[in-house]
């Protein structure tokens, strides 16, 4: 396309021509004898480049003092991106802007988001991943890249930050449309701030040894991580990822080093492991050795609770522990038999949670070990104390303390995390966080005292009405203080059949609504999973979702500024002029 724009004299007089290409609109610029042409919209916030300032073959914006060289579009300050420059021809007395097509933005893109991941530029960050999106890339492929900018450029390795991002990757289809793209922002925000400051990764190679088997190279793991031997744990593991030990195997080996201890580092180890072998499910085997061995260090450095007063006294839990762990490979089958196996079902599994809450935490171990001797699996052990942990959120009574939201949702989230790593590989030692999680559960039982009344049956009502209720919700998001209204409200919807989907989507939408917190994302997501193994509008189902609302309710509102830098960016990627309020422009 050739775009006539006017005359060389006229642009010597006015400094300043503007024209469009199709809805494109276009700036020529005159400066040092020569023209210039570029986008007549600022790539930072769409400001119009031909109310900027040009001069010594700059052009800056006057809206945030953003600067472009004239002769290639590119930016001088990485808050802004690169703007589109056109070649100027002279025909006669004419000038004439030279439109080619538009380069193949997706690299561009791919490049953008990694500039606004080492900056911590979200902005930048959100109008990547929005065109990375509407250019038809795979949200994997945008988890993909942050996974590796995670992994490669955080000395101490897995951390919160890609826990969220794997967490939103998890729960993506659940979200409307419109905030999937807000939810691996935030997840992309957490990396960068996760990186941002940091040493890189300098990982280790493999051993050259071959032939090395399985149990020699778990017994090393176990004893490098026991005697905090970092370096020798990583080598040990990148050569049984080298050796192709297969992923259950590999989730086996770490999960036994992670429950050699109790409750490490409150729950966040076994927690991370499983979300990096979640990483490697989404992402492909291939990435199995730069993912892996990010979890060494945090696993040897991480806070063993068992030598903590409160697993020592009053009661010796650690000797209750040990004693069980003994037992296991005893009792018949250790949970390894087939899911449903025996008369173990669904309401065995909602019962023994209960029974996990006793206020005996002799009495709490010995439920387990019946219900193993009366066939439950792994998994189902696994679930019914993930239920257990979720029960302490629902049960959690405002008058508590705020800070101890944290205390009863750590227990929740590190058993969600185990469930998951026992239905990858079941094993007696994984089995061992089972009986570790469920006196987690047991030393919260305080901040259920006294406990939050369970919401009361809801009244008969046709679903229509439920999803109607949903809307009651937003309330209790913007206004401090309605955590019990709002696990109502989440309870009623889901027992009063309305479409629990629904109600996983309005959560969804409240969380990235909000400056949340890395325990939010946790909760968030480790509730919508859980409540996934059981029937929908099932009572488990209600009162796992219940809990997540409650949680939430508790922590919000907040700036809210996030999803602002995406509304924003969407607005940008639509056109939209931002600078102008009720069609008129705000001169500044």
């Amino acid at each position: 396309m050739r775009v006539k724009v006017g005359t060389r004299q006229q642009l010597q007089e006015k400094g300043c021509l503007t024209a469009k290409a199709g809805n494109q609109p276009i700036c020529v610029l005159w400066d040092g004898e020569r023209a210039y042409a570029l986008d007549d919209r600022c790539p930072h916030m769409g400001f119009p480049l031909h109310r900027g300032t040009v001069e010594s073959g700059l052009v800056t914006c006057h809206w945030h003092h953003a600067r472009f060289d004239l002769e290639s579009g590119g930016t001088l300050d990485p808050f802004a991106d690169d703007v589109r420059a056109y070649a100027v021809e002279v025909e006669g007395d004419d000038l004439v802007v030279v439109v080619e097509a538009a380069p193949e933005p997706i690299d561009h893109h791919r490049a953008k988001l990694e500039d606004g991941l080492e900056q911590g530029l979200t902005l930048v960050t959100a109008k990547a991943v929005l065109g990375l999106l509407e250019g038809g890339t795979d949200p994997a492929e945008v988890v993909r890249i942050g996974v590796e900018w995670g992994c490669r450029y955080r000395g101490p390795g897995w951390g919160a930050g890609l826990t969220v991002l794997v967490a939103m990757a998890n729960v993506l289809a659940d979200l409307d449309p419109p905030e999937r793209p807000l939810a691996l922002v935030h997840g992309l925000a957490f990396v960068s701030r996760d990186t941002r400051g940091r040493p890189p990764r300098f990982p280790l190679p493999p051993l050259g040894a071959r032939g090395l088997s399985q149990d020699r190279l778990s017994a090393w793991y176990r004893r490098f991580i026991d005697s905090r031997s970092a370096d020798a744990a990583e080598r040990t593991l990148a050569t049984a990822i080298a050796s192709g030990m297969p992923a259950p195997a590999l989730s086996g080996l770490m999960a036994a080093a992670a429950t050699d201890h109790v409750f490490l580092d409150g729950g966040h180890t076994i927690d991370f492991t499983n979300k990096a072998f979640e990483a490697v499910e989404l992402l492909g085997a291939e990435s199995a050795p730069a993912v892996l061995p990010t979890l060494v260090s945090q696993t040897a450095s991480a806070r063993r609770h068992e030598e903590e007063g409160e697993w020592r006294h009053p009661h010796d839990l650690a000797g209750l522990l040990r004693a069980a762990a003994e037992r296991l490979p005893g009792l018949p089958a250790s949970g390894e038999q087939a899911a449903g196996a025996g008369s173990f079902g669904d309401e065995a599994v909602e019962s023994l949670a209960w029974q996990v809450l006793a206020d005996d935490p002799g009495q709490v171990v010995a439920v387990l070990d019946r219900a193993l001797t009366d066939g439950a699996t792994a998994e189902q052990l696994g679930r019914a104390v993930a239920y257990a942990g979720a029960l302490r959120i629902v049960r959690f009574h405002t008058q508590n303390d705020h800070g101890d939201w944290d205390v009863v949702h750590h227990g929740f989230t590190a058993a969600n995390a185990l469930h998951h790593v026992l239905v990858r590989s079941p094993s007696p030692e994984a089995l061992r966080g089972v009986y570790q999680l469920a006196l987690r559960v047991y030393l919260d039982r305080f901040l259920n005292v006294p406990a939050a009344r369970l919401p009361a049956a809801p009244p008969p009502s046709p679903p229509e009405a439920a999803a109607g209720a949903l809307h009651g919700l937003q309330a209790c998001w913007d206004e401090q203080g309605r955590v019990d209204e709002a696990g109502a409200i989440a309870y009623h919807h889901v027992r009063s059949g309305g479409d629990q989907g629904a109600l996983v989507a309005a959560l969804g939408r409240a969380l990235v609504a909000e400056d949340a917190e890395f325990h939010w994302f946790q909760t968030y997501e480790a509730a919508v999973r859980q409540a996934r193994q059981w029937p929908a509008g099932s009572e488990p189902a209600a009162l796992i979702l219940a809990g997540a609302t409650r949680f939430l309710a508790a922590h919000t509102p907040t700036r809210r500024e996030l999803a602002q830098v995406v509304r924003i960016a969407t607005r940008l990627r639509r056109g939209e002029v931002l600078f102008e309020e009720s069609g008129e422009a705000v001169d500044r």
